[in-house]
């Protein structure tokens, strides 16, 4: 015979809890299939570090010797765990259906790693080519957040490209979190791209980045306007977000937007620029000086000193 528990006060909010389970649809994923683990997205990204970067994230040295035994330990264990979020992700919506889809996008997946391996030493490169404040490019790798951001939305624009969703956007708000650092896993990126210090850069997901282009921190690669449906609802799709071609260098804290807006070649945006229309090849944008004013503080003191406002 079953005993009846004894009401405690805490009873009626899980009683409240349950309700607001019932009537705010949307948030719950009971009696439904396993939905992809933060968790377990997180810990992939810092085992596909360890593959992009041997020694670099590990406590202890990587002998030569042990390279390839390894390397096929840790490819393991990432394909392994991945699969399993991939199919996932693509289970979403139905989860009783299988599709078929994961294998094929996990071979390939796979067989892109070593390509976006040669990306990111262009991307090392550029850092210390164009950072003064670099000595070595193992500090680049270890210290900069930049590459551990443009190292995860590389590997997710790969997963992106052969359709498997959700896994990688979670992928790249890992890194999102870690470095400040936010690039939609849709966005394509040329090489050799340098972020110089990062904090709050924004590239939305239908960006085209070309090579050698360099952005500073507070820049947003964002879109101008939603095109909406007869209800009133955001239309998805569509080129939301501008192109920068070759040879750019975008300055602090300047918003770009619109996706018919395009940067030319070997043009250079100042801090501060707010653009919404194209500009061609070669050019400089700034905002010119207005009513700046420097004065002497010491003046202030003086007795005979008229009052200023700041």
């Amino acid at each position: 015979m079953t005993v009846p528990r004894a009401e405690r006060p805490i009873d009626r909010h899980v009683a409240a809890l349950l309700t607001s389970y019932e009537s705010a649809g949307g948030l719950n994923n009971s009696d439904a299939h396993n939905l992809p683990s933060k968790r377990a997205v997180g810990q992939i990204c810092e085992d596909l570090l360890q593959l992009l970067f041997p020694g670099f994230h590990d406590d202890d040295a990587v002998q030569q010797a042990s390279l390839l035994e390894l390397t096929h330990l840790r490819m393991d264990r990432v394909v392994a765990r991945l699969t399993e979020q991939v199919r996932r992700g693509v289970r979403v919506g139905n989860p009783k259906k299988p599709t078929g889809r994961t294998p094929p996008i996990m071979e390939k997946f796979c067989e892109s790693i070593p390509g976006v391996r040669n990306l990111l030493r262009t991307d090392v490169e550029a850092a210390f080519d164009g950072d003064p404040a670099a000595i070595f490019r193992d500090e680049i790798i270890l210290s900069y957040p930049f590459i551990e951001a443009i190292a995860i939305q590389r590997l997710a624009h790969q997963l992106h490209r052969l359709g498997a969703p959700i896994i990688p956007r979670m992928m790249t708000e890992w890194a999102h979190g870690r470095t400040g650092i936010d690039i939609h896993p849709g966005a394509t990126i040329g090489s050799h791209f340098f972020i110089d210090h990062g904090t709050g850069v924004v590239i939305g997901e239908t960006c085209r980045i070309g090579n050698h282009v360099k952005l500073y921190h507070g820049v947003t690669l964002g879109a101008r306007s939603f095109a909406k449906d007869g209800g009133g609802r955001i239309t998805k799709g569509g080129k939301r977000h501008p192109e920068v071609e070759d040879h750019v260098t975008i300055y602090p804290n300047s918003t770009i937007l619109g996706g018919e807006t395009k940067i030319g070649a070997y043009s250079t945006i100042g801090a501060n620029v707010f653009l919404m229309q194209s500009i061609p090849p070669h050019s400089l944008v700034i905002y010119e000086e207005k009513q700046l004013n420097i004065l002497d503080k010491n003046a202030r003191k003086s007795p005979d000193a008229p009052e200023w406002s700041i």
